[in-house]
């Protein structure tokens, strides 16, 4: 069966899909129960399944993280919700100290199985600290898992997918997205590991994820009148990259943009291009390249569309890249 659903209604979905399956699933957060969350994902939730199963709690996210690691360990499936990405700062100490190690501290006896839901990224016109990318500080960390997806069915099948994980994934969902309607088919959910060729194409290989990666499609659509075939990779899951995918689609065009909205400096662009130089040196036409936010602090207001890279900036990536 195929519905066309906002990315804020698949992830709803498959929240409330969960819980029927699984007695030990609890959604928690600031909002989530009565309100329905900030962005409605948890609309109904409570209503349908209780305040002992949705539970509304306190402004503390340390708190929330730290209830998160007592349940996990206690044998519940904790899917948490940090209500913006830059409220995660004041929990980190439970995310990296707690919930990324007890599975090894405990060789293997306590499993922290739990999906940490982060509303990510800007787009929305937000206040200071309700736009952040905070992929990278996640993704170096051992013992998390990081996924983030582009659409409503990626958003619909990789929640019900990472709820499965035995180890604790971090659930980056792209706010600007929410209201972005596609179709999802409930049956066939396809590969779901990895990253995702989203366009195909010869001359150049966009690698993005989040809400870059509808960016990146338009930017091949626009590409394609100048008769220059782009193909885009949506990278999905964070950690651990797909190597081999990633890899495969810029042996195949010889040159590489890669684009996020996180500073510059230290982002998971430059791991990437790390890891293509290494893995396609020698081969490549042209240096990697990338489209990223500055090294500042994420803007709020209107000041974000200059941070974010736009289409513009992200065609003129294309541009470089093609004139080695």
């Amino acid at each position: 069966m195929t519905e066309q659903l906002s990315t804020q209604k698949a992830i709803n979905t498959a929240l409330r899909e969960i819980l029927a399956d699984d007695a030990k699933s609890l959604v928690f957060g600031e909002d989530v129960g009565k309100l329905g969350g900030v962005f409605r994902v948890t609309d109904g939730l409570q209503t349908e399944f209780g305040a002992h199963r949705v539970i509304d709690t306190p402004l503390a996210e340390s708190g929330i993280l730290g209830m998160a690691a007592g349940l996990a360990m206690a044998g519940h499936r904790p899917i948490p919700e940090v209500q913006f990405d830059g409220f995660a700062y004041p929990a980190m100490n439970q995310i990296i100290s707690q919930i990324a190690r007890t599975n090894y501290r405990s060789r293997g006896a306590t499993p922290m199985q739990m999906v940490l839901r982060i509303p990510s990224y800007g787009g929305i016109r937000a206040p200071e600290l309700h736009g952040e990318s905070i992929e990278a500080t996640l993704a170096h960390v051992p013992g998390l898992k990081v996924v983030s997806p582009s659409n409503p069915h990626q958003a619909y099948h990789l929640l019900r997918r990472a709820h499965e994980m035995p180890d604790p994934v971090m659930f980056m969902e792209p706010k600007s997205r929410y209201w972005n309607r596609g179709d999802v088919d409930f049956e066939n959910p396809g590969d779901l590991e990895g990253s995702l060729v989203a366009r195909e194409g010869e001359d150049l290989t966009i690698i993005a994820w989040g809400a870059m990666v509808a960016r990146s499609l338009e930017v091949a659509e626009l590409a394609a009148e100048d008769d220059v075939s782009i193909e885009v990779v949506d990278a999905r899951w964070l950690k651990p990259l797909d190597e081999d995918g990633l890899v495969a689609s810029v042996a195949k065009t010889g040159r590489a943009v890669i684009v996020h909205e996180a500073p510059r400096t230290a982002g998971l662009g430059a791991e990437i291009g790390q890891l293509l130089t290494e893995r396609l040196w020698g081969k490549l036409e042209a240096p990697v390249e990338r489209v990223t936010g500055y090294d500042v602090p994420t803007p709020a207001g209107d000041l974000e569309d200059e941070y974010i890279p736009s289409i513009d900036r992200i065609l003129f990536g294309v541009q470089r890249s093609l004139e080695y």
